[in-house]
């Protein structure tokens, strides 16, 4: 992809499944990355093996002064900033059941830390002459499931949050778009299922129109192209990685009239 190469991009919640996924991208396509996440584990572990160009920074979303720690540790290490990924966020629904502090908490993460980590990296983007924003939403944001009401509000609310940081940044070159995938081998669904992925193909493959669950790298690649100069014209946009999810109806793919004549 052009355009990647020598850029720096940080990688909020970049230590775990899809997060990590991202950052390899990056670090394939030459880029400098900082891995902002609270999981010190793995984000150190992921950046030990990708070498220098890498660096994990412990980063609480829900501190203003871990965020800006942050952002004053990547201008150290790599001397700008060019572009922003939101893959953070927390997994906490009870549904009806949940109690306000979990509303808070949930949109203290998913929505207002993507936020303020923009508002701290906005001067160092409008210096170098442009960047662009990757925010993650879901497909859990256009449809009602049962059972979950704090992820997808969260996540529908980054929807139209994008659509207005795009329209507010366009002026300083500042590009901003959101990925919404599918049913995506995550954290979440390795420790729902203790690591079986057959399984989940079995459960969410009828979802999609090509039959399976998407992979990491496939919802990273997605990212990859929109940060790139590919897609110099983006902006303000969802992109669906999603294997035809949004586009199934409640008929699915199977022929629905035949079953009349049965």
């Amino acid at each position: 992809m052009q355009g990647l190469k020598d850029k720096v991009a940080i990688v909020t919640g970049g230590a775990t499944m899809i997060g990590a996924a991202v950052v390899r991208a990056l670090h394939r396509e030459g880029a400098r990355i900082v891995i902002a996440d609270i999981n010190e584990k793995d984000g150190s572990s992921i950046a030990a093996v990708l070498g220098s160009n890498v660096l994990f920074v412990k980063t609480d979303l829900i501190d203003d002064a871990q965020i800006g720690a942050c952002v004053e540790k990547t201008m150290k290490a790599f001397g700008g900033i060019d572009f922003l990924i939101n893959v953070a966020c927390v997994y906490i629904d009870d549904a009806l059941n949940s109690t306000r502090q979990q509303w808070l908490e949930s949109y203290n993460v998913n929505v207002v830390g993507g936020v303020m980590m923009l508002k701290a990296v906005r001067p160092h983007m409008a210096k170098r002459g442009g960047g662009c924003v990757v925010n993650f939403g879901s497909i859990s944001a256009k449809i009602a499931q049962t059972g979950r009401w704090l992820y997808p509000v969260t996540k529908a609310a980054i929807l139209q949050l994008t659509r207005n940081q795009a329209m507010d940044l366009a002026g300083e070159k500042i590009r901003v778009n959101s990925v919404s995938p599918g049913w995506t081998w995550c954290r979440l669904m390795s420790e729902v299922t203790g690591g079986d992925k057959k399984k989940t193909n079995r459960v969410g493959g009828p979802f999609h129109l090509l039959g399976r669950i998407g992979e990491p790298e496939e919802v990273a690649e997605a990212v990859i192209f929109l940060c790139s100069d590919h897609a110099s014209f983006i902006t303000g946009t969802d992109l669906a990685v999603d294997g035809g999810y949004s586009a199934m109806g409640p008929e699915m793919a199977s022929p629905a009239i035949p079953k009349l004549m049965e």
